[in-house]
């Protein structure tokens, strides 16, 4: 289970970053299917991410650093909010999701460095 955590953290920060960029770069041309699914397996991979933690945590493993746990609960956060606040405009909510998974590829970098 802790090389599945490990190996999803990986694609977490990859995917999150990827999608980013190309909801970046689709704000500015025009947005296609390609970007969204990206921006959903990036919040996927982050939830899955979350439910493994969860699953070594009921199998007391623990991490050695207690921000370990901020960063997986605020990266589920960031990706979870634009679902509630981007505003309705197209362009905009676009925007807020590159951001929010821009801000969870952070938050995932910071909690693989105090695993």
């Amino acid at each position: 289970m802790l090389t599945a955590h490990h190996v999803n953290a990986f694609l977490v920060i990859g995917v999150c970053v990827a999608a980013a960029g190309a909801a970046f770069w689709a704000r500015l041309k025009r947005a296609g299917a390609l970007v969204t699914q990206l921006l959903a397996l990036a919040q996927t991979l982050v939830v899955a991410q979350v439910a493994l933690g969860l699953l070594l945590l009921s199998d007391h493993r623990r991490a050695k650093d207690h921000l370990h746990y901020a960063y997986g609960t605020f990266a589920l956060l960031a990706v979870l909010s634009p679902w509630l606040y981007a505003p309705a405009d197209p362009r905009a909510r676009l925007a807020w999701f590159a951001v929010a998974t821009l801000v969870a590829a952070a938050l995932g970098v910071r909690a693989y460095l105090t695993a």
